[in-house]
């Protein structure tokens, strides 16, 4: 087992403390995903949409387990690159593994920028009307040149800006639950009817698989921590209690958000609205105030996006330093200290996106690409890893193992399936791909398994 106090990437500046971590990794979770899906859920789950947010909840919890527990044991830069290649071995499988995940990152990143920036223009249009077609693409585009213009500086001053979108994030959800106590007037269940004994019914329903696609779209980035483990302090502590901490929070925050829109705008009526917090806000406090509502909703998928490029922009460089995926990923800027090359390729990918796909294409495609090798595959590369090494060394160790790890690739595996078989196939299609291309990359420099 390696040195767990050792990274590989010495060249990156561990300045990155609790609240900055916590902080990047909620704003990355709140992005416009609550804000477009919660309208989705209620037209899903009817009146018992709570419930889908709790799912989503649940298998966040045991998720972050395991992400806890491989991130304390390997703060390294690029997250799961580095747990599935020592998982599946660093020469054989494991090599297969990492580079199939870093060539999904090259596609699903920049779709993950791509969706928020899209649905940033979205609620845009509340304020500005974008009545032709390349309006909305124009405000796309520009959102993510501006991401990359912001977060091409030093880690340390972009912990600060992180804490500093994080407040905005709090503020408009604390806004909008605040306005939901003092001004409900609808019941919202949070049981179904007939209580405990019709909720395994519920929860193994078709209608639960849809609506838990998007309730956990909207829960990713607990994780991103572990991206940025090599720019942490002390990662062997808080790494774990930033992951917890954000599902937790964010868990919360959702619950929360959600009884307070339904105990004043009736589902019926919420599933169909287009901007729900703007309509929400306006019934509440007058048309003023929903603009400036809307505002804060283009702040927090801003700063959303603003960590979600942040984090995935050193897995490629990861993968590169380690000689394993093109070598131009691997250049750090010479004075800023960051891995510039990586997000500017990723940004550039993600502003091609954001002008050519719709909301509605990539969430699911988004979810069902990833299940596969990032989350399945990092699942069962924690049981191999704790049956090759024991868990003597491990810094973080969870509770009641390997029930946690049993029930996420599960459920996982249920969540795969209830994107449709059309995601599933292009998720297949991706993969199929990256196979090819992993064993061209290998044949080019003879290594296995040639």
């Amino acid at each position: 087992m390696t040195d767990l106090n050792a990274s590989s990437h010495p060249t990156l500046r561990r300045n990155l403390g609790l609240v900055q971590a916590t902080a990047l990794n909620m704003i990355d979770m709140v992005g416009i995903g609550p804000f477009v899906t919660l309208p989705l859920v209620m037209g899903f789950m009817g009146p018992y949409f709570l419930l889908a947010w709790l799912v989503g909840a649940g298998l966040s919890i045991v998720d972050g387990l395991i992400w806890s527990e491989l991130g304390a044991a390997y703060p390294e830069a690029g997250g799961s690159y580095r747990f599935l290649k020592l998982a599946y071995g660093e020469h054989k499988w494991g090599r297969l593994m990492s580079f199939l995940y870093v060539w999904q990152t090259l596609v699903q990143a920049p779709l993950v920028v791509a969706s928020g920036a899209i649905g940033f223009a979205q609620y845009f249009g509340y304020l500005v009307p974008l009545t032709q077609w390349w309006q909305p693409k124009l405000v796309s585009g520009v959102v993510v040149l501006s991401l990359i213009a912001l977060l091409y500086r030093r880690i340390e001053a972009i912990g600060r800006l992180g804490v500093m979108l994080w407040l905005g994030v709090l503020g408009l959800m604390g806004w909008l639950i605040v306005g939901g106590v003092t001004h409900a007037t609808q019941p919202v269940a949070w049981l179904p009817a007939g209580g405990f004994s019709a909720l395994p019914g519920v929860l193994l329903s078709a209608a639960m698989g849809q609506a838990a696609v998007k309730t956990i779209y909207s829960y990713l980035g607990y994780y991103n921590v572990c991206h940025l483990g090599a720019e942490v302090r002390d990662p062997q502590r808080l790494i774990p209690r930033s992951i917890l901490l954000s599902i937790l929070g964010i868990m919360t925050l959702y619950l929360l958000l959600n009884w307070s829109v339904g105990s004043v705008i009736p589902w019926q009526e919420a599933m169909h609205s287009k901007f729900i917090v703007s309509t929400f806000v306006e019934r509440l406090y007058g048309a003023t105030a929903a603009k400036v509502a809307t505002g804060l909703v283009l702040w927090v998928a801003f700063a959303s996006l603003f960590a979600v490029l942040l984090g995935y922009s050193r897995i490629p460089y990861a993968a590169a330093a380690d000689g394993e995926f093109l070598p131009i990923f691997a250049k750090v800027h010479p004075t800023k200290q960051f891995p510039h090359v990586s997000l500017l390729i990723l940004g550039g990918i993600g502003f091609v996106f954001s002008l050519l796909f719709k909301l509605s294409e990539v969430i699911s495609a988004i979810l069902a690409m990833r299940i596969l090798v990032q989350f399945v595959g990092q699942a069962v590369g924690l049981l191999l890893l704790r049956r090759r090494l024991g868990a003597a060394q491990l810094p973080f160790r969870m509770p009641l193992y390997p029930a946690p790890v049993l029930i996420a690739i599960t459920v996982w595996l249920l969540i795969f399936w209830s994107t449709g078989l059309q995601f599933m196939a292009s998720g297949l299609v991706v993969i199929a791909f990256g196979v090819l291309a992993f064993l061209l990359w290998s044949r080019s420099r003879r290594q296995w398994p040639f």
